[in-house]
């Protein structure tokens, strides 16, 4: 098999292609041919060692994929060779063999392509876990979604519709913003031009929002804390601006709302009812259309570094697809 390896950490530059030996199931698990990668901004930290989970080299990055059944191993039932699967494995599965526990893999529903299946679960199970499970986001309720464009952003901007929020996208471009209202926002801000918190108050009536999505960080989080609403929720989802910002904690009180981590990768394992009930629900509106499941692009895995490279300065409207040989 062929495998895209980080043996030093640093920039996606250091990746290599490397030819291994294929894998074989044990007991419990299913080897797994990837058609589909999908990459995520997380990805372009483990390589660099700056993610909290930190894999011995070498490894893989991409943490979700699609792909064929090639063979079970002993006492894995409710899937059969050829069958086409997707799963969540938190890193390892840019190559083009995989073996995995049975218990992490779904079966693909017919109407979802290979690319839309692999992007579901990161992006999509994130947003989904932090609006439902940690904010309990409600109808009618106004939701801010901070790097609204992006992959992670994009899925919260789609479930929040989906929910039936009143969803504000926030990004960096009058383009970025008019593309987040293809996909479900009803009004946006561009905060490289607007300042945040006073944009947000101004769409709101004065009330502020009911909850904050942030997967940016940086300058972007105190100005839209300050624009929180009584009882609001922030969700504190990532930093893809680079600076973990400090947050003034006498705001949370006067305005009475809650900061809220979203660690998805520790709810799937503490919580892996809820993250199949989750996953089931966004694979059915997926393939019912409600979500969209948009890719940006689809590259070869040996433009691994190039793909990389967009997350990494956030030029991906959507989800960035490696394409696996076989």
């Amino acid at each position: 098999m062929i495998a895209a390896l980080c043996e030093t950490f640093g920039p996606p530059e250091n990746l290599v292609l490397r030819e291994l030996p294929d894998p074989l199931p044990g007991p419990g698990e299913v080897l797994v041919a990837p058609a589909r990668v999908a990459l995520n901004f997380f990805d372009t930290l483990i390589i660099e060692n700056k993610y909290q989970l930190k894999p011995a080299l070498p490894f893989s990055p991409g943490g979700e994929f699609c792909g064929t059944v090639l063979a079970l191993g002993a006492g894995v039932e409710g899937f059969a060779i050829g069958q086409r699967v997707a799963g969540y494995c938190s890193y390892g599965a840019a190559r083009s063999r995989l073996v995995l526990p049975a218990a992490i893999l779904t079966a693909v529903p017919d109407a979802l392509s290979d690319d839309q299946a692999a992007g579901l679960f990161i992006t999509y199970g994130t947003s989904m876990y932090g609006l439902q499970q940690r904010a309990a986001l409600q109808p009618g309720e106004t939701l801010a979604v901070l790097g609204a464009s992006g992959g992670v952003g994009l899925a919260a901007v789609e479930i929040g519709a989906a929910v039936g929020a009143h969803v504000i996208a926030c990004a960096s471009s009058p383009d970025k913003i008019t593309f987040a209202k293809q996909y479900g926002a009803h009004d946006g801000v561009d905060y490289a031009s607007e300042e945040l918190k006073e944009a947000l108050k101004q769409r709101t009536g004065g009330k502020g929002v009911d909850c904050v999505y942030d997967a940016i960080g940086g300058d972007y989080s105190e100005a839209a804390l300050r624009a929180m609403a009584w009882n609001g929720r922030f969700l504190v989802v990532g930093f893809a601006a680079g600076e973990i910002p400090k947050m003034p904690l006498n705001l949370v009180l006067l305005k009475g709302c809650a900061i809220l981590g979203v660690y998805w990768g520790e709810f799937v394992k503490r919580e892996p009812r809820a993250h199949s009930e989750n996953m089931a629900q966004i694979f059915d509106w997926t393939a019912r259309k409600i979500l969209s499941a948009h890719v940006h692009a689809v590259l070869p895995l040996n433009e691994i570094a190039k793909a990389l490279n967009m997350l990494k300065e956030r030029k991906a409207q959507g989800k960035i697809v490696l394409s696996i040989p076989q």
